[in-house]
């Protein structure tokens, strides 16, 4: 069995590309939650790593934000290593996901693969 990754976004082209992409490489497992609630429902299932959205918004008002998803997470394994990839390019926003517990701070842009591959294989290997 391979390395579990929770990828967690409301954006399912987003979860499609992640999934493919990782599952594509040998030893990692792979699961996608559409909001931070489901997400917490499953840290039972021990994963490695999660990869976080900050902004839920297909989910309704009532759903969590990603930081507010980040702080459960840390208080259930505060060694469990978030990265936490939005949409949103701001530098406060990011020192306060770190400050929080995050290891990485990655916006979606065009080289965002690339910053999340490497930054996924320097925390789990």
């Amino acid at each position: 069995m391979g390395k579990l990754v929770f990828f967690v976004d409301d954006d399912k082209m987003i979860l499609n590309l992640l999934e493919y992409t990782l599952k594509n490489r040998q030893d990692y497992d792979v699961k996608t939650f559409f909001s931070g609630e489901e997400c917490i429902a499953q840290l039972g299932l021990k994963p490695d790593l999660i990869v976080l959205d900050y902004i839920f918004k297909s989910a309704g008002d009532t759903n969590k934000t990603g930081m507010e998803i980040l702080r459960e997470i840390k208080n259930y394994d505060n060694q469990l290593p978030v990265i936490i990839l939005t949409s949103l390019e701001d530098q406060l926003l990011a020192d306060e996901f770190i400050t929080n517990g995050a290891v990485k701070f990655i916006p979606k842009n065009d080289y965002f693969i690339d910053a999340l591959m490497e930054t996924i294989e320097m925390q789990i290997f």
